[in-house]
């Protein structure tokens, strides 16, 4: 079984309880783990498999709560930094439909400092690079760089999810988007919302936004359209793969419990390299995929509701 390793932030949510529609109605607030790349390194953990995640935190309480949850869901957290800047916190409403409405206050996931070292355990394993902080500037963003160019040089297969915020990026949507594309031509697999697909490409229609997607680089496209399931598409091939059907409470989460899923099963996979020429065995992955992402979204937090191996089997 390979290992992935899950580079970007690992942050505190603070969630409004008394969900109001908005920040400015919210009182009350519980603290969760959060952060889209170590929520993926736990979902690959909890599914059985061997998630890794480089990142950094604050030598401070939220800090240390941060890697005490992700260490107990089975994550290797041995490649975490710990800086003198303060944890990275967001603060996070949900609407009645789950939706969410927040705000960052960034701190010490931008001070992650590359390390060449990590090179050596590299070859042959799964890299996925979940973008919402690691774009922003800071240390990070260098770091990201060189990781993907370190993967390129030892065999690994990528994966990139933008992870879009808008409140990141008000009035820098192009800069945005330029950061992005280094990422989807160099990755084997993409991770798309549809606004996120519909951005990056500029174009509102799906095979339009696929078939630039595909002309910059990346091989294989997950657009995933929450109750409607998931686009799948490689090339000029083209499926809508079917979710399930859940009553969503929380829909925090469950685009990082998608991949998460879909990455745990390529590493179980003895090579990758000819996965984008069986869209047989990449229909069925995605499938189980959106069967762990809905259940992410029937219950509150994250990584609480990221799924088992055995729940994801019943």
């Amino acid at each position: 079984m390979k290992k992935v390793f899950c580079v970007g932030e690992l942050l505190i949510d603070f969630v409004a309880e008394n969900q109001g529609n908005d920040l400015s109605k919210a009182t009350l607030f519980t603290k969760k783990a959060g952060g889209a790349p170590a929520n993926v390194a736990c979902a690959i953990s909890k599914l059985g498999g061997k998630g890794v995640f480089i990142g950094a935190v604050g030598n401070d309480p939220f800090g240390t709560f941060l890697l005490d949850v992700i260490r107990q869901e089975g994550v290797d957290i041995s490649l975490v930094q710990i800086s003198k800047t303060f944890t990275t916190l967001a603060f996070v409403s949900l609407a009645e439909d789950g939706e969410r409405d927040f705000v960052f206050s960034r701190g010490a996931d931008k001070e992650l400092v590359y390390d060449p070292s990590h090179r050596k355990d590299f070859h042959g394993n799964i890299l996925h690079l979940g973008a919402a902080t690691a774009l922003l500037g800071g240390d990070l963003e260098m770091a990201y760089g060189k990781y993907l160019f370190d993967a390129l040089t030892k065999d690994m297969f990528i994966s990139f999810d933008p992870n879009f915020r808008g409140d990141l990026w008000k009035e820098n949507e192009d800069k945005f988007i330029k950061k992005c594309m280094p990422f989807i031509e160099k990755s084997h697999l993409c991770k798309f919302s549809l606004e996120e697909a519909q951005l990056l490409s500029g174009k509102e229609d799906m095979d339009q936004a696929c078939n630039f997607l595909h002309d910059v680089g990346t091989k294989i496209i997950a657009i995933t359209l929450g109750k409607e399931g998931t686009l799948l598409s490689v090339g000029s091939n083209r499926q809508l793969i079917p979710s399930v059907k859940v009553t969503p409470v929380d829909t925090t989460g469950a685009g990082d419990a998608f991949i998460g899923c879909l990455l745990k099963q390529i590493a179980d996979l003895d090579h990758f390299h000819s996965l984008d020429e069986d869209m047989d065995i990449l229909s069925e992955m995605v499938s189980k995929a959106n069967r762990a992402g809905a259940i992410t979204t029937t219950n509150y937090g994250a990584i609480p509701s990221l799924p088992s191996k055995s729940e994801l089997e019943l």
